[in-house]
Parts: structure tokens; C-alpha cells; sequence
């Protein structure tokens, strides 16, 4: 990782950047219990799909079937 980045959006990006995505642009992203660790359900990001978890706070998935983001319960 390079110096500290001067805004949000840059350190976002800078996040991004030193993520392993596969062949296709998507990484794993598994969901949690918070209080067990218990896993809920494996779903895949894209890069838009981290950065809009990260601008949110709510976690926001990529939809390879539909090609698109997604929340669960949308």
C-alpha cells in the first residue's frame, strides 16, 4: 500500500486495489451471525459491489445470474 489517502473515496479505492478478484472481477464474500460466527450464506462482490458495502454500511452483493448488485431482502 502506497501513503495515506486524502479522502474517503481515495482510501475506498486504495482498499480495492490490493484485493485478490478472480478471472471474472469477483471475490468471495461470506455473511456472519455476529454473535456466533455462525455463516449465513456465501455470496460473490464485484469491485462496485465492495465500495457500495463500504459508502453504505449495508452489504451490497453481485448477482451473477441477474448481472447486477443486490442486497438480500431487496
Amino acid at each position: 500500500m502506497g501513503p495515506m489517502p486524502n479522502n474517503r473515496d481515495d482510501a475506498v479505492d486504495e482498499f480495492v486495489s490490493v484485493l485478490s478478484f478472480d478471472s471474472a472481477g469477483l471475490i468471495p464474500a461470506i455473511a456472519q451471525q455476529v454473535g456466533t460466527g455462525e455463516v449465513l450464506m456465501l455470496a460473490w462482490m464485484n469491485a462496485d459491489a465492495v465500495r457500495e458495502t463500504m459508502r453504505t454500511g449495508r452489504a451490497t452483493y453481485w448477482s451473477r445470474s441477474r448481472g447486477e448488485l443486490w442486497r438480500k431482502g431487496d
